[in-house]
């Protein structure tokens, strides 16, 4: 019995601990005085400063906060209508059509980055900002699908019957009705896809330009040149940012569950 509960709770330890540790190694070295990031001199926060001070830093970041925010709002609009229509056509593929819906947050994005760049350019589409919102868009879709598509299973249908029933039209029920009960899975999967999309290095490096240069790729090109304090600076912020569009998206997810 007392090897049943030792066991699990070391597992867990294990686990937090390979995967925080690193990430608290380097929010703590981004106080570092030293400009040498492996070597401790003292605490100092001027890395912060230097880092709010550094104006490609905030260009990389603006083109990043943009991109995520397209990417995600076309995302939820795109994601949100297939789920709907996928949960009223009863068709005997449904489960087949579904399982590709949700294809790009499993292929690897080494591929995916390598299908972009042969699809867009056999299309037209420019690499650049315009390609960034198009495959970022594309591999947030099933973020939003998965979370809208658990609400509806979750959803009493008989609201719906109720509304039609007293004579609302279909746009109108899904208007009063389903919308607003979808509204918290929609917002979580829209902070789930807009964290995603400020998270992505890989599909970016495929799509960018010089002028499109987003966040990750900047902290990307900073590691390649040697790390320093501010990229651990840099890091911590994003980790924190990060932190808080997951813990938003699980505060709105809970908040609807509570009020079912």
């Amino acid at each position: 019995m007392k090897n049943r509960t030792v066991l699990p709770n070391l597992y867990i330890g294990v686990l937090l601990a390979l995967t925080y540790v690193p990430i608290l190694l380097v929010i703590i070295y981004s106080f570092n005085a030293s400009r040498i990031s492996s070597m401790w001199s003292g605490f100092s926060i001027s890395w912060y400063g230097a880092l709010l001070r550094d104006r490609s830093i905030f260009d990389a970041l603006r083109n990043s906060v943009v991109l995520a925010t397209l990417a995600s709002v076309c995302a939820a609009v795109v994601g949100t209508l297939g789920a709907v229509g996928m949960s009223r056509v009863k068709w005997k593929a449904n489960g087949a059509v579904e399982y590709i819906s949700i294809l790009p947050i499993m292929i690897p994005e080494i591929i995916l980055g390598m299908v972009f760049i042969v699809f867009f350019a056999l299309i037209g589409i420019p690499f650049g900002f315009p390609a960034l919102v198009v495959g970022h868009t594309m591999f947030c879709i099933p973020y939003v699908f998965l979370m809208v598509k658990a609400r509806l299973a979750g959803m009493d249908k008989s609201y719906i019957e109720a509304a039609k029933d007293l004579g609302a039209s279909e746009l109108r029920a899904f208007y009063d009705i389903t919308f607003p009960l979808l509204r918290p899975a929609i917002i979580s999967g829209m902070l789930l896809s807009f964290a995603m999309s400020m998270d992505d290095v890989i599909i970016s490096m495929f799509l960018t330009n010089a002028e499109s240069n987003t966040l990750p790729l900047k902290i990307y090109t900073q590691l390649r040149t040697g790390v320093t304090p501010k990229t651990n600076a840099l890091c911590a912020l994003m980790f924190a940012f990060t932190l808080l569009m997951g813990g938003l998206s699980f505060w709105v997810g809970r908040r609807a569950q509570n009020r079912d």
